[in-house]
């Protein structure tokens, strides 16, 4: 009889696809935006199971390059509940010894939500118990195409060997520099698809798929994902 796995691993790092708020909101007969409202409950309850479960690292996808494309309207609103969820939910965040980041292109943000979650890193800092990182205006083409960029210029201004260039290398110029990859991803909703969110760095991570629409995730969803994980045996390219 084969032996039974422990479920005792937790993966340092979880990445999610937040995916399914506009089904939910068109299933319960309700506006787009209510679906992304009932999603902020999702991410209030997962940053909490994330920590109880000693999770190190939890990574949102939360806006991406592409969805500027969504009508102004829903855009907008968006972008005010977002500096709304990071205003209220501060000193709640200070008490749990979060510490909010960011990843993407920060600059395509409305000033006012900049400056809110600008004030938000900064007085954050120095929390140790989850990196709590934001993925707002972010693009894994992108991030890569960036990175290239800056080691060319570093070329032509002979800052940069390019026979000196290793995976190393590019790490340390995309804008997760600092942070580990993913050990685990999930993506909710059922998609079976990455939608350009950090190619770069989920190279090795395990990958959950989950049904379940984001506004319904919850702590057991999260929970049968971190046992999904605990039982798998990751070899990276071994035997």
């Amino acid at each position: 009889m084969a032996k039974e796995k422990s479920v005792t691993a937790i993966p340092r790092h979880v990445a999610i696809i937040m995916d399914g708020n506009g089904r939910w909101a068109k299933k319960h007969h309700l506006p787009r935006l209510s679906g992304h409202e009932a999603g902020r409950k999702s991410v209030k309850r997962v940053v909490q199971a994330a920590i109880d479960h000693g999770v190190r690292y939890l990574t949102l996808y939360a806006f991406s390059v592409e969805n500027w494309q969504r009508p102004r309207e829903e855009v907008q609103g968006l972008m005010g509940l977002l500096r709304g969820v990071i205003r209220e939910e501060l000193s709640e965040m200070s008490k749990e010894g979060i510490r909010l980041r960011t990843i993407g292109r920060r600059q395509d943000l409305p000033e006012a939500v900049r400056e809110e979650l600008e004030s938000a890193i900064e007085k954050t800092k120095g929390h140790t118990k989850l990196d709590l990182i934001l993925a707002l205006s972010y693009g894994s083409r992108v991030e890569i195409t960036e990175a290239m960029q800056g080691m060319a210029r570093e070329v032509k201004a002979g800052k940069l060997d390019p026979d000196q260039i290793r995976e190393e290398t590019v790490a340390e110029h995309l804008y997760t520099h600092g942070i580990p990859d993913p050990d685990l991803l999930i993506r909710t909703s059922g998609e079976m698809r990455i939608s350009n969110f950090m190619l770069w760095q989920i190279s090795y991570a395990e990958i959950v798929v989950t049904p379940v629409l984001w506004p319904d995730f919850g702590e057991e969803d999260f929970a049968k994902a971190l046992a999904d994980y605990a039982a798998r045996d990751r070899r990276f390219g071994g035997i």
